[in-house]
């Protein structure tokens, strides 16, 4: 499973500002909204699972602890699935969950971290500001866009090629 070009976008009442992580290299961390402990990054966030109101990260540090315990979810959107919750190393906060085994609508989640975004922060390290991770929503961008951007970006550089090409040798 591969998880390229996240994006982000900030909600706000009136209009939405759509930004690619990579294109305009915004990073940032993300915290543990009780005690500010870094649970992770942008380069590990990979989506948004907005039925779970959750981030979707493929790795995160050390200070987040996956318990040993398995749950199993009873109702909503967590009927028929196992899970471990996963808490901050620094407040033993619940911060989110790794599900373990899922009914099929929820097969792409599975053994992915799931940060809830209500119990985190963001800090974004362009703006130097810290924002709720319920204020932002991360989203992926489909793989066939991604494709055809990059071969236009390789037909532009392709085309400067070859007038610096033609250049050279008329001199």
């Amino acid at each position: 499973m591969e998880f390229n070009e996240s994006l982000m976008s900030e909600r706000s009442d009136t209009d939405l500002t759509l930004t690619t992580v990579d294109e305009h290299r915004q990073r940032m961390t993300l915290h543990c909204e009780e005690c500010n402990t870094v649970l992770g990054d942008s380069h590990g966030v990979c989506g948004e699972v907005t039925c779970l109101d959750s981030i979707m990260c493929m790795r995160v540090t050390n200070d987040v602890i996956l318990s040993d315990e398995m749950e199993s979810g009873h109702k909503g959107e967590m009927a028929k699935c196992i899970y471990s919750a996963l808490k901050c190393r620094g407040c033993h906060c619940a911060v989110g969950m790794v599900i373990h085994s899922a009914p099929s609508r929820l097969a792409v989640i599975r053994s992915v971290y799931l940060l809830h975004k209500a119990n985190i922060s963001c800090y974004i390290l362009n703006s130097s500001s810290m924002v709720k991770a319920s204020t932002l929503k991360f989203d992926l961008k489909p793989l066939k866009e991604s494709i055809h951007e990059m071969r236009h970006q390789f037909q532009i550089k392709y085309d400067k090629m070859a007038v610096i090409k033609s250049r050279l040798e008329d001199k």
